[in-house]
């Protein structure tokens, strides 16, 4: 097991979860106060979607993101941030005419899903890798979008977070590896629970762990009231973890959660367990990310240092 672990904090999704819950953010404020909270109470990494505010619908605005980001970079409390780059995948058949997308469909290219990674460069950003029947709805990524969207991401020098809702998802990020449109030191999430993909169980995270590359890092997270239980199994297989409101809204049985509790939470049962969490400079050191504040990763620092130069 990990005796230290990465514990990421999914702040608020994309999901019709904001009726739900009235502790899921909306505006980026209320999102990126969630990521600060989230870090106080001791998360590593933000993983952060955007909403409309108006609706708490999808949105895609860079500068949704932008806001956010700027609000948590100002603020006196550190934390890891990730980006997703996953959206714009959403397809739902019109009945009356299914060659075409009805309502609720939101597709987007690589290049428009990329655009707020391109612009604002965060430490992590999300690639997902494959399609999915997700729930009632099919989630698309098809393997030249993939490759597109891997290129456009190693461009930019952003460490990709390589998110599996599936077996074969694990499959398609070997070949990209084999392709060279990832570089080393991968960075997995396994997704599990989401209706139609992998099962949210020690079976299935295991097989998917062993299907990983040689020496690739990894964390796990289930949904709803499987977000705990896959908390522990992640750490006990080696793994890292991730909890919030994005994947699951409830503290306990009728309790609704805030993100720090669910950090709180989940932090208890990592250290519980033997491990302990990764503050986010331990977790830019450990993964080689870039430092926000010197634009420098661990690696160039040290080569620097071995050279004689100031870092």
């Amino acid at each position: 097991m990990n005796r230290k672990t990465i514990l990421t904090c999914a702040i608020t999704g994309a999901g019709d979860t904001a009726s739900k819950n009235p502790n899921v953010p909306v505006t980026p404020k209320q999102i990126a106060d969630d990521c600060i909270a989230a870090a106080k109470a001791g998360a590593s990494v933000a993983h952060i979607h955007v909403r409309d505010p108006e609706t708490g619908g999808i949105s895609h605005s860079t500068e949704h993101f932008r806001e956010v980001m700027d609000r948590v970079r100002s603020a006196d409390t550190d934390i890891v941030m990730n980006i997703t780059a996953g959206g714009g995948g959403d397809w739902i058949p019109d009945v009356n005419d299914p060659t075409r997308g009805g309502p609720g469909t939101d597709i987007q290219t690589p290049a428009e899903r990329h655009a707020p990674i391109q612009e604002l460069l965060p430490e992590l950003c999300t690639l997902d890798c494959g399609s999915l029947n997700f729930g009632d709805m099919v989630y698309i990524n098809t393997a030249d979008w993939l490759r597109e969207h891997a290129r456009l991401v190693q461009a930019a020098g952003v460490k990709p977070e390589l998110e599996c809702f599936d077996l074969g998802h694990v499959w398609f990020a070997r070949q990209l590896q084999q392709e060279g449109l990832l570089d080393d030191d991968l960075l997995f999430q396994l997704c599990l629970g989401i209706p139609w993909g992998a099962e949210a169980d020690t079976e299935t995270m295991l097989t998917m762990k062993n299907k990983l590359p040689t020496n690739s890092n990894w964390a796990a997270f289930g949904i709803g009231r499987m977000q705990m239980p896959m908390v522990a199994q992640a750490v006990l297989l080696g793994g890292h973890a991730r909890v919030g409101l994005e994947d699951n809204l409830y503290l306990s049985k009728g309790v609704m959660a805030t993100n720090a509790q669910l950090v709180e939470k989940s932090s208890g049962i990592i250290e519980n367990l033997g491990s302990s969490v990764m503050t986010p400079a331990e977790t830019r050191a450990f993964l080689k990310l870039r430092d926000p504040s010197t634009g420098k990763t661990a690696g160039d620092v040290a080569a620097l240092e071995t050279a004689g130069g100031v870092a």
